[in-house]
């Protein structure tokens, strides 16, 4: 049997998961339309073969790019030292919202009073290897998103409300930076999960993708 006669090799939920992580930076980085990447997101969702993902994602990575691509998908988050970055995250009577690339200071405080708050730390910086978050909600909340290999280390305290905390094995990157949260909810809740918020479509595809031929 030839090279040319050999089956293509399948790929995995992880090797789709990172195809679709390059896509979303190569949109951040205005390197594809909101548009494109919809489409790319399908067709990474509906690809059965390594070779289809590569095809996808080949006029997007930059040279260079594939090693700090591969360590965003396994969702270390870049650290940069030094002063600046988010201190205060407030929503009173109303709501915030914090995704794509933003900066979080060494101690951060997310205040949300009869509001809520939705904080996505997939595409985030920190300011230090150690991060405090303190999330307060009195009569309020908020919905909170963790890289997938970002260490998290959670305490938390609730009256007459609740916090729902879902984020698997606390500490999946020995040695890598780590995030401290502290949860303070009285009548309202926080709620923790690890992994990017899927759009209608990623999720329309991989139902398909699992449907029983």
């Amino acid at each position: 049997m030839s090279e040319d006669d050999l089956p293509a090799l399948r790929a995995s939920d992880a090797d789709r998961e990172r195809a679709a992580e390059t896509l979303r930076h190569a949109a951040g980085d205005g390197r594809l339309t909101m548009d494109e990447l919809d489409d790319r997101l399908n067709a990474t969702y509906e690809s059965r073969t390594r070779a289809e993902l590569e095809r996808l994602v080949a006029d997007v990575v930059l040279p260079g790019e594939e090693r700090a691509l591969a360590t965003s998908a396994r969702g270390r988050l870049p650290v940069r030292p030094g002063e600046g970055g988010a201190r205060w995250l407030v929503s009173i009577m109303g709501g915030l919202d914090r995704k794509g690339r933003w900066r979080l200071g060494e101690r951060v405080t997310s205040l949300n009073i009869m509001g809520g708050s939705d904080l996505d730390l997939n595409d985030a910086e920190l300011a230090a290897d150690h991060v405090q978050l303190t999330v307060f909600s009195l009569m309020g909340g908020a919905d909170i998103r963790v890289p997938d290999g970002l260490n998290v280390e959670v305490s938390d305290f609730a009256f007459m409300g609740g916090n729902g905390v879902d984020i698997g094995d606390s500490r999946p990157d020995p040695g890598g930076p780590t995030l401290h949260l502290r949860l303070i909810s009285i009548m309202g809740g926080t709620d923790v999960k690890r992994g990017r918020r899927k759009t209608r479509a990623e999720r329309r595809a991989e139902r398909q993708l699992h449907r029983p031929h």
